[in-house]
Order: C-alpha cells, then sequence, then structure tokens
C-alpha cells in the first residue's frame, strides 16, 4: 500500500515519511518530523518537527508529538521526541521534546499511551509499558520496561520507576519505585512483589522467590535501607540472582530515594 496523505492535512514537505504511512485530516505534520514506514495518524493530530516516530505506530486523534517542552529555560534549540516501533499512542496524549539538558524525549517500543496521558520533556520509557488514561510524567522521569500504571497518576519530575512494576490509579508517584513490586495507597508504599506479573513474563519460580526474599528483608525487617541492603549483599544465595542485583543497583543509584512500606500505628 502507498503512502497516503488526506488531502486536508497540512505535511511539511520538508517532512520525512516512510513507506505505507497515512496521515489523516486536518492533521499536521512540521517540517523536520520523521515517521517510519506503515505508521498511521489518525485526524487533528500534531506531528511536531521534533517528532521522531518509528514504524507501525498507531497516534490516535488530536495526539500531540515532539510539541516544544513547558520548561521555561527552554529557547527553541533543536530537541527531539524519540518514538521506537508499534507504539499506539491514543487520543490527545502529548509527547514533548526535549530540552538543552539532554537533548531528546525517548520512548520505546511496544507501548500502549492511552487517552490525555503527558510525557515531559527529557523522559526516558523503556519497552512494553501501559499507562492509562491521564498519567502525567514530570521533566526527567525514567520509567523502565514493562511497567503498568493507573490512570490519574502524575509522576513527579526525576523520579525513576524500576521494571516490571505496577502502580496503582490516582495516586501521586513523589520517590523512585524499585523493580518487580507493586505500589498503592497514598503516600506511595510498597504493597507487595508483583508475582503475578513476573509469572505472565515467565520468570521462574526461583527467581520470584529471591525477589521475595530480598523485599521482605528491605521492607518488612525493621531495618533502614542501608541496613537492609547490607544484610541483603551478605547472602550469597541471593546475591546468584541478576533480579536481586538490579535491585541493588537500583537502590544504589536513586537519586531521590525509594518508596517506603506503611507501618501500622500502635
Amino acid at each position: 500500500m502507498a503512502t497516503h496523505i488526506d488531502p486536508r492535512a497540512d505535511v511539511s514537505t520538508k517532512a520525512e515519511l516512510g513507506n505505507n504511512v497515512t496521515i489523516g485530516p486536518f492533521t499536521i505534520v512540521e517540517a523536520g518530523a520523521v515517521i517510519g514506514d506503515g505508521t498511521v495518524v489518525a485526524a487533528s493530530a500534531l506531528i511536531a518537527c521534533g517528532a521522531r516516530i518509528g514504524r507501525n505506530c498507531r497516534i490516535h486523534h488530536g495526539a500531540v508529538v515532539g510539541h516544544v517542552p513547558q520548561d521555561l529555560k527552554y529557547k527553541n534549540e533543536p530537541t527531539t521526541c524519540e518514538l521506537g516501533d508499534r507504539n499506539v499512542i491514543r487520543e490527545y496524549a502529548t509527547l514533548h521534546r526535549g530540552t538543552v539538558e539532554t537533548g531528546r524525549t525517548i520512548i520505546g517500543s511496544d507501548n500502549l499511551l492511552m487517552g490525555y496521558v503527558h510525557i515531559a520533556h527529557d523522559c526516558v520509557l523503556g519497552n512494553n509499558i501501559i499507562l492509562s488514561n491521564a498519567v502525567m510524567l514530570a521533566g526527567h522521569v525514567h520509567v523502565d520496561d514493562f511497567v503498568i500504571i493507573g490512570g490519574v497518576t502524575p509522576v513527579h519530575q526525576f523520579v525513576h520507576i524500576g521494571a516490571h512494576v505496577m502502580i496503582g490509579g490516582g495516586l501521586r508517584v513523589r520517590k523512585d519505585v524499585p523493580p518487580f513490586i507493586r505500589a498503592a495507597g497514598e503516600p506511595l508504599v510498597f504493597s507487595g512483589l508483583n508475582s503475578v506479573g513476573l509469572r505472565r513474563r515467565g520468570f521462574s519460580r526461583e527467581t520470584i522467590g529471591a525477589l521475595e526474599k530480598t523485599y521482605n528483608i528491605l521492607y518488612n525487617s525493621n531495618l533502614n535501607v542501608s541496613q537492609a541492603v547490607a544484610k541483603i549483599k551478605e547472602d550469597t544465595e541471593l546475591l546468584r540472582s541478576s533480579e536481586v542485583r538490579n535491585v541493588l543497583d537500583f537502590i544504589a543509584n536513586s537519586k531521590r530515594g525509594i518508596i517506603s512500606v506503611h507501618r501500622s500505628k500502635i
């Protein structure tokens, strides 16, 4: 199938379109935008000059990709918003390009960003992520692979969310969320290992057991984070697990500190 541009669309001759691209009516594609093979852009979207969109993406009605960041320090520097392949961007989502600080907003492949999702400047998202309706990521947020975030959830700037995390809807994410867990409550706290998600993705019983033991030490042993990490590192059996080492690396590199656990008042 040849590339199809609706006659009512406004596509710059300086935009780069791949093969089999479809552009819907009243959509604007600015000069410098890049759209990969097989991608479909529905009606009334804005594909701004900073957009770099991969192959076979589906961008729905009214979405905005690659527009200028909402940062007062931004002075129209040439930056990008880069999407991988097979992403689904639903209605009225807004994906802004980076600032001069990093130059790029990066979104991987096979992600589902539902209606009214906002991805601010300089965010980095991995692959196979689901952001439900009206999730809002502030600037410089990092979201690793296979994360699911419930709707109407704001995420504070510079927060890091680890891989295979599930976060409930209508909550505020103000601290880093370590990998492989569920998080819920207000304030947001650890609510258990994401065991169901890990089993569905093929993690072994041994790996899940090692992670359960690791998080039991971290969150249920009445130790502070430094003491819990030291105790985990003493367990040579646990350290054989690359996933456990991933958890330790995540904690060591956390800039905002990790979420805590709910403590019952006596």
